[in-house]
């Protein structure tokens, strides 16, 4: 009987990010098959060969895990390249599956504009326009076909709206913690944070310190969609079903809401008849991809859901922007302990409807990863921290906590430590 090491290694090829300069990517592999004494593993391009072999440019990553990232260097702007990963173990070299990707131009300096649409620096519960009113640590985000902006205005324990030209009022909650059902005036949440509206215009809250998925009607009734209140972990039906800190929300094209379950290290799936199940994740803190529960997750704090049905979660202590495929397998978009400074600590993420990605990143920046896998830098820098507005080369943040992307194409963002509402203009 042939042993696990004769088997010719097999693995899924990550997706290739590429960098604002467009002469270096990131991709990797996870490996599912011939791992027990693989010897070499990385990653394979070239420009001519469609599917490039070690013989081609190549990285050489430790060999380690059953999973790496590799940075892929020396490469031209505005040229389209295939990669694919490889593995070598007694029974010869196996490969993933080929990449297509074209680099662009230099964008490291393509630092957009930034604007305060709400609030002050000042923390309260105050509605108003622009700087006349006031937040509490805002932190989950999203936007209205209208252009409206929904905020869980997460230690004022509220929801909140924000109208393009700046007028904010409260959707619903009192400014106090707590867990009451009913009208939007006297319904209570305690620090809430992933938001997401349906199709019918219900917003749906991950109510994170009542371990809940909340929904509130157009018309400002509020009720529990899923979660007993208790921090926990059960499969079930609405009510029946527990989480653990939920902090991000997502739809599908099919009406499906994912969840972060952040303290659980898991991935839910709650569907229009509020049946919870788990898709990804094994509760285990680590960072390990693989089919559905064989993933390991660490503190996922929010999910985004693109027009192909692929998943993507935001985990700010593992660096890394993983990438569920609609069969559930997981991978890395982007990051990861290898590469800790390419996404930073990513705490949100948006999707518009032209397939780019924007991100959050915790440790001050504002990143947006482009439908061609692009990743640039639309403002602030790493590690800098403040409330400066301008140009995106010389503004900053203070731990930016929630993102999301407008009809208008402008991009708001939730600016936790400064009490804020910021605006991103793309153009």
């Amino acid at each position: 009987m042939k042993g696990s090491s004769d088997v010719l290694p097999a693995m899924v090829t990550y997706d290739v990010v590429i960098d604002p300069t467009s002469t270096s990517a990131w991709s990797g592999a996870f490996l599912t098959s011939g791992t027990s004494s693989f010897t070499a593993y990385g990653v394979c391009w070239s420009v001519t060969n469609h599917e490039p072999t070690i013989a081609d440019s190549k990285t050489s990553e430790p060999v380690v895990l059953i999973s790496y990232t590799s940075n892929l260097t020396g490469l031209l702007p505005n040229t389209t390249y295939y990669a694919r990963a490889y593995a070598t173990n007694s029974a010869g070299t196996g490969y993933g599956n080929v990449i297509k990707f074209t680099t662009g131009s230099d964008q490291s300096t393509a630092y957009k504009t930034v604007s305060t649409l709400a609030g002050n620096l000042t923390p309260g519960f105050v509605n108003g326009t622009g700087t006349a009113a006031m937040f509490n640590s805002p932190m989950g985000m999203t936007t209205d076909a209208a252009g409206n902006i929904y905020v869980s205005d997460s230690y004022n324990s509220a929801i909140r709206k924000i109208t393009p030209a700046g007028v904010v009022t409260a959707v619903a909650g009192t400014g106090e913690l707590g867990y009451l059902d009913g009208t939007a005036a006297t319904a209570k949440f305690y620090s809430p944070s992933g938001l997401a509206i349906d199709a019918s215009g219900n917003i749906f809250v991950a109510d994170r310190g009542n371990n809940m998925i909340r929904k509130i009607t157009p018309a400002g009734v509020v009720s529990t969609f899923a979660g007993s209140g208790n921090a926990g972990y059960t499969d079930g039906t609405g009510t029946a079903a527990t989480f653990n800190t939920p902090s991000g929300v997502a739809f599908d094209a099919a009406g499906n809401l994912y969840v972060a379950d952040y303290g659980n290290n898991l991935i839910r799936k709650i569907t229009s008849a509020g049946i919870v199940t788990t898709v990804a994740g094994s509760r285990a803190v680590g960072y390990a991809n693989g089919q559905g529960i064989a993933a390991n997750f660490n503190k996922p704090s929010s999910i985004a859901v693109d027009a192909a049905g692929n998943i993507y979660v935001t985990e700010p202590y593992n660096n890394a922007i993983r990438k569920i495929s609609a069969d559930y397998m997981v991978t890395t978009l982007a990051g990861g302990p290898s590469a800790t400074t390419l996404v930073g600590s990513p705490i949100a993420i948006s999707i518009d409807a032209a397939g780019n990605m924007f991100i959050a990143d915790y440790d001050g920046r504002i990143l947006k990863i482009s439908a061609g896998k692009i990743l640039t830098v639309l403002a602030g820098k790493s590690g800098i921290t403040g409330s400066t507005d301008g140009d995106g080369g010389n503004a900053s943040f203070n731990n930016p906590q929630g993102i999301a992307s407008g009809a208008s194409g402008n991009i708001y963002v939730a600016d936790f430590g400064n009490n804020l509402i910021r605006k991103v203009n793309p153009n």
